[in-house]
């Protein structure tokens, strides 16, 4: 099949992101003898530079990753808890049903920060200034500026005006919306990072020293009171009225990065690892289980239209199940809802046309309880946010969907890491002035409805769309990857997954694969719509194919040739230290490096 570029082979290392920049800043630390870690931790911070609209330092990221000394995956929760007075009854008192998209009340503890930092010192080698350094250079000295980034800036432009004037001095300089390829600075953010250096080389020269003072001085130290007196102001929101914050430097202080037991399920020499159900990740491998019970096929780098029909099908099954049963809590039937046991139930509800229906399912006979906003039924998209795909789109009005960024890392003693930054989107929150960045928006994924394994509550993580992946092969890591895309993530992961493992397809043809996704399920953002039956495709699967899915009662949307996915992954073979990387062609940005 055609693909946009050769996948890269080599024994050296392997960076693969969503930016070009942030793949040379972590190639550049491999070259310099660092690892895996170091190089992920090196373009993590360069992606809050260069893509602001997609992730910042007031952001959250999930890590699953494998060292070479202990091979056994593990989990990194970079995702920050609701705040202590983040209460249902605090949002009910204010006349919300849904918490809003943008602004200060939907902000979490930003966990970016220390999450980073927190990989760094466990399993880095170089220090803090040695993976910062490059993301101060591009925000002091400055980058291009994406063409979709100065889009949304021009789309929130009257907002950053009218009622977010610390946004509009920061990304509107001079007043005007600055120019695609202009390049762009953001010295005050730069700033802070000295800041922070600062306070950690004063600890002394031990590494790990200078790490933990980083960390305190962020979250107990200067950064936190910033946000703290921030956070005390009133600004517009996606409900139309002004609202002050609940965050506060306390809330920051009383947080930390953490590790935990990842999700692996076998499918037969391959196992699949994502994080647990406070993300939407074990969709993934209920969507792959459902499948197991169908003949999958694909004909010149194209799924057949019964291969596309019944993991649509199974998409909207599993996504159901997480509607009804994902969330921060201990209660989670994981085990169950992974099981093939379970997956032989459900999968008899596949039948030959598209289901029109949201049908959680029942694990171990428990009765299914759904949000009342759910229950009043599918709702209508505002015109302007209507076309929504998973790639940041931003209202007129000012309503905001955020998406994120994702990079994955190999290097030659098999060090492996998946990592998917998101939050604080230059659109999500007012810049704190301060700082030079603005607070995250992930609290929009929590319910207001007492009772639900993803209510708000204080200390709880919201259910989050990012969902990094790992693969091991005969019980080895073998493979690293992951796409930005918001409730789209797991779906188009799980086209690259058929086209690689089912398909036969390189990881770069696999990435060049046309995809698709389901809109039939409950959005994770504000305001929480969905459409009963519409499939999103990539032209590239056929006029045929689309008139096959159609007849089958699909509402089939041509999302044009090259639109869908923004998939990144690296693999390393455990037979040979073979090294392998691919990255998504689709918007001229993502980018693979190695040797």
């Amino acid at each position: 099949m055609f693909t946009t570029r050769p996948e890269l082979v080599g024994t050296f290392g392997m960076v693969a992101s969503t930016h070009w920049l942030a793949s040379s800043a972590a190639m550049a630390v491999l070259e310099d003898g660092g690892n895996a870690f170091d190089a992920a931790v090196t373009a993590g911070f360069v992606l809050q530079v260069v893509e602001p609209h997609l992730n910042g330092p007031g952001g959250e990221v999930p890590i699953v990753f494998a060292a070479a000394s202990d091979p056994a995956p593990r989990v990194l929760c970079g995702q920050g808890v609701a705040p202590a007075g983040a209460t249902i009854e605090h949002y009910r008192g204010l006349g919300l049903d849904l918490i809003p998209g943008s602004g200060l009340l939907a902000a979490t503890v930003p966990g970016a920060w220390d999450g980073w930092l927190t990989l760094l010192r466990d399993y880095g080698t170089k220090t803090l200034r040695e993976v910062l350094d490059k993301a101060i250079g591009y925000a002091r000295d400055g980058f291009p500026l994406l063409e979709r980034a100065a889009f949304t800036i021009s789309t929130v432009a009257d907002l950053f005006r009218d009622h977010w004037r610390t946004s509009a001095a920061q990304w509107m300089p001079g007043g005007a919306v600055p120019a695609a390829g202009a390049r762009f600075r953001n010295t005050k953010l730069a700033d802070t990072w000295e800041w922070l250096l600062a306070a950690a080389e004063a600890a002394g020269a031990d590494r790990e020293a200078q790490i933990e003072a980083a960390r305190r001085a962020w979250s107990q130290g200067f950064v936190a009171a910033q946000v703290d007196e921030f956070a005390r102001r009133s600004f517009r929101d996606d409900s139309g009225e002004d609202h002050a914050g609940v965050l506060t430097g306390e809330d920051m202080a009383s947080w930390e990065a953490s590790y935990e037991d990842a999700l692996c399920v076998d499918f037969d020499s391959w196992t699949l690892v994502k994080p647990g159900a406070w993300t939407q990740g074990p969709v993934l491998a209920q969507q792959l289980r459902l499948l197991e019970g169908f003949e999958l096929s694909y004909v010149d780098g194209v799924p057949t239209p019964d291969t596309l029909h019944v993991a649509v099908e199974a998409a909207k099954l599993a996504f159901a199940d997480r509607e009804a049963w994902y969330g921060d809590t201990g209660d989670v039937p994981l085990e169950t809802l992974v099981s093939r046991e379970y997956a032989s139930e459900r999968r008899s509800l596949i039948g030959s046309d598209a289901s029109q229906e949201l049908r959680p399912g029942s694990p171990d006979g428990r009765e299914v309880v759904l949000p009342q906003h759910v229950l009043r039924g599918p709702g209508v998209v505002p015109g302007d946010l209507a076309g929504a795909i998973g790639e940041p789109t931003v209202a007129r009005t000012g309503a905001t969907r955020g998406d994120t960024v994702h990079v994955d890392v190999v290097d030659k003693w098999g060090n492996i890491v998946s990592a998917t930054p998101s939050g604080g989107w230059l659109q999500s929150s007012p810049t704190i002035p301060s700082l030079g960045f603005c607070l995250g928006s992930r609290a929009q994924m929590f319910w207001l409805d007492q009772g639900l394994p993803n209510s708000l509550a204080p200390g709880k993580r919201p259910r989050i769309t990012l969902s990094p992946s790992l693969a091991l092969c005969d019980g080895l890591p073998a493979l690293a990857f992951g796409t930005p895309g918001g409730d789209q993530q797991d779906q188009w992961q799980l086209g690259f997954w058929l086209a690689h493992v089912h398909g036969g397809l390189n990881l770069q043809e696999a990435i060049d694969s046309p995809m698709w996704h389901s809109n039939a399920f409950p959005s994770s953002f504000y305001p929480r719509s969905w459409t009963p039956g519409e499939l999103v495709v990539e032209s590239r699967i056929g006029a045929a194919a689309m008139a096959d899915l159609r007849s089958r009662g699909h509402k089939v949307i041509d999302a044009g040739s090259w639109s869908l996915g923004r998939m990144s992954a690296v693999a390393r073979d455990s037979r040979d230290g073979l090294l392998r990387a691919g990255a998504n062609p689709r918007g001229a940005q993502g980018y693979a490096v190695g040797r």
